[in-house]
């Protein structure tokens, strides 16, 4: 398993990314200042269009789910770290009926102490009497559930569910940005197949590293290993196909991938065109071989058929 400080030290990179390019004008995020500290350093131009093509990718085929259900749904997102995609679908008016983060206790309860000191994160999770359940690492309001567990005790993960009021025969979608990788695959297995078994109407949505086996690849495992950050789910990684074998082998109705090459390409092009007038990138070479090397994939069990299998780009 990878080492816990080492992936927690990824979350504060990956805040302070998106930070970044916020700050830059890639999009709008009024929330993020108020988890994040700024970054001491520039981040380079390919990085942040990485992370604009990663926060939109992701949110355009999160936006189909809720859409799709009238956000008659839940939202749960695996190893949330300091996102703010919850209050940034409630201003949009797209809400769901519950949205419950999970994350190690430690970050956890970094992010209780952040959100009880921010009014403006704050007044949006209170429920109807202005009140909020909080203890040292967890937070429940209205329909926003704050919980610490390890991803990889599946019955601490169930139980954290339960205790955020989480239903099973709501639809539900899973949101994972680059969290699988660091996960034995045994324990990543259970997971998708867990809620393959349990959740009656789901959709997976995963961001993560792609075509790990060739050399560049291995470039980002070796400077990864150097900050103590093990890849034990890396066999998932190598192509598209065995992301999408991952949830195939267990369960799943369907399943597809895309590199974020092709996801960039497919993102409204009169953005893309803003977004690169923001900073000048001297090659387009090395922001082609970071595209290349993540994908986002989505897996659907659809049993009523509302139309999961319809969602994509």
């Amino acid at each position: 398993m990878a080492s816990e400080d080492a992936v927690r030290a990824t979350n504060d990179d990956a805040s302070q990314c998106k930070r970044f390019a916020v700050e830059k004008g890639y999009w709008e995020d009024p929330y993020i200042s108020l988890l994040t500290s700024r970054p001491q350093a520039k981040h380079a131009p390919e990085i942040n269009r990485g992370y604009y093509a990663r926060v939109h990718g992701l949110r355009v085929l999160l936006e189909h789910f809720l859409k799709l259900t009238e956000c008659r749904c839940q939202i749960v997102n695996l190893g949330a770290g300091f996102d703010t995609t919850f209050w940034v679908l409630k201003d949009r008016g797209l809400a769901p009926k519950s949205f419950i983060e999970v994350d190690f206790p430690i970050l956890t309860a970094q992010k209780c102490r952040l959100i009880k000191s921010r009014k403006a994160l704050l007044e949006k999770i209170v429920n109807e009497a202005g009140e909020i359940s909080v203890s040292s690492s967890e937070l429940h309001g209205n329909n926003y559930h704050l919980v610490g567990a390890n991803l990889q005790n599946l019955s601490d993960f169930e139980k954290k569910l339960e205790e955020s009021g989480f239903d099973k025969t709501l639809p539900t979608v899973f949101v994972a940005e680059c969290v699988l990788i660091y996960m034995e695959m045994k324990r990543t297995e259970e997971l998708v197949k867990w809620i393959s078994d349990n959740i009656t109407t789901s959709f997976f949505l995963n961001y993560e590293q792609v075509h790990m086996a060739d050399k560049f690849g291995q470039v980002m495992v070796d400077n990864l290993k150097a900050r103590d950050c093990t890849l034990p789910g890396i066999k998932a990684c190598v192509s598209l196909e065995t992301q999408r074998e991952r949830f195939l082998s267990r369960g799943w109705d369907g399943c597809d991938s895309l590199e974020m090459t092709h996801v960039y390409n497919f993102l409204p092009q009169k953005e893309i065109q803003r977004i690169e007038k923001l900073e000048f990138l001297d090659e387009r070479e090395l922001l082609d071989q970071l595209f290349a090397h993540y994908c986002i994939t989505w897996a659907w069990k659809d049993p009523t058929n509302i139309g999961l299998a319809e969602i994509t780009f």
